[in-house]
């Protein structure tokens, strides 16, 4: 079996030369874009779109850049996310759709439509069976997502505090679960229910088929019967109000286990292209609703059929740049009881684990480790 090519390029320009957004088209048609008949087919750009308050997520004008490229190949492309577990800007359609507009994604900026992948409330998602891997039999992607043709990934790589980092793996496998499937990433555990936010509408009561929730007619709040609750999630879209939370309480290792066979229900099947922008590489997820300095400079953008094979070269490539001193990852370094793990990602996040991810990826044979990388 052949190595996966990785292809690079750093952010250099000349003055009057091209500029990034189109020398991250030539980078994609290098590698082997062009390869894919996308005429006259749907091709979903898998992207986030930032939370309000955060400013380190992709500039709408890489994307513009790459749905230009697929309409020049004959593609009907859209920018897609799903819905978020947690509450905040991003957890139903509407207000992701706006938060999306408010940090730059419009069909008149980007040149598509930006579609919701899980629908309005993050309950519309499709039950993908799964073969040969070891914690999901069907992962539940949302819908919009498995209806395209073909799924391009455009990620920005960063830090983030559980996984290590957020790459293309991260992107595709949690970034396409629907909210239960979000859930289901991240807990094995059952709901709970916040009774301060609780209105007793019951609309979370025609989402469970199981009979694990139990409204108390003298408190006028729902409840949950821990013996009949599945622990499905389904009930987490369906309220307005943010009273039902699950406890994130997954291991990053099985985290990680599950990202990647998320990520391998989206992509199996299909064509499959992936990009990556080692750029603003934040500390933390762009999930928060804020963003601190970079831990490292700019390093380029990356290209690959491969999206463990690419994950890793992206992985390489930081952990051999020089830490910023005026950063998270800077303090920790000169911090008095500062623990050396060589490694950028844990050394800013000492609780994180990122190899875990790529490990079992390869393992379920969403993609290699080993790669080859080609310098444009």
């Amino acid at each position: 079996m052949s190595v996966p090519k990785v292809y690079f390029t750093d952010f250099r320009t000349d003055m009057y030369g091209e500029s990034i957004p189109h020398k991250l088209k030539r980078l994609a048609k290098t590698a082997g874009i062009g390869n894919i008949d996308m005429d006259g087919k749907f091709v979903a750009i898998k992207m986030h779109f930032g939370e309000l308050g955060n400013i380190s997520f992709l500039r709408p004008n890489y994307a513009k850049a790459i749905v230009d490229l697929v309409k020049e190949m004959g593609g009907y492309p859209f920018l897609t996310d799903c819905n978020t577990m947690y509450p905040g800007s991003r957890k139903n359609a509407l207000e992701h759709l706006y938060c999306a507009w408010e940090n730059g994604f419009t069909p008149l900026s980007v040149g598509c439509p930006v579609i919701i992948g899980d629908g309005l409330k993050g309950t519309d998602d499709v039950a993908v069976p799964l073969e040969g891997c070891e914690y999901t039999k069907a992962a539940l992607i949302g819908r919009a997502v498995m209806d395209a043709d073909i799924v391009i990934s455009l990620t920005h790589f960063k830090g983030h505090e559980l996984t290590g980092f957020g790459g293309a793996v991260k992107n595709l496998g949690m970034g396409c679960g629907s909210r239960a499937g979000k859930k289901d990433m991240h807990s094995d555990g059952k709901p709970f229910i916040r009774t301060d936010k609780c209105r007793g509408c019951k609309l979370c009561m025609k989402e469970c088929a199981n009979g694990g929730l139990v409204f108390d007619e003298k408190s006028k709040k729902m409840t949950i019967d821990e013996e009949s609750c599945v622990g499905c999630g389904r009930c987490l879209g369906s309220c307005n109000f943010d009273a039902i939370a699950f406890a994130q309480d997954q291991a990053v290792s099985v985290l990680n286990a599950k990202m990647a066979e998320y990520a391998k229900a989206v992509v199996t099947g299909r064509d499959c292209f992936h990009l990556s922008l080692v750029v603003d590489v934040s500390p933390y997820c762009d999930c928060h609703g804020e963003n601190d300095a970079p831990i490292i400079p700019d390093v380029g953008m990356f290209a690959s059929f491969d999206p463990v094979a690419l994950d890793q070269a992206c992985a390489d490539a930081c952990l051999k740049c020089e830490p910023i001193r005026n950063s998270v990852l800077g303090d920790n370094i000169h911090s008095e009881h500062f623990e050396d793990h060589d490694d950028h990602f844990k050394n800013t996040s000492p609780e994180s684990e990122w190899e875990t991810q790529l490990i079992h990826g390869e393992k379920i044979k969403l993609g290699s480790r080993q790669y080859e990388l080609v310098t444009m």
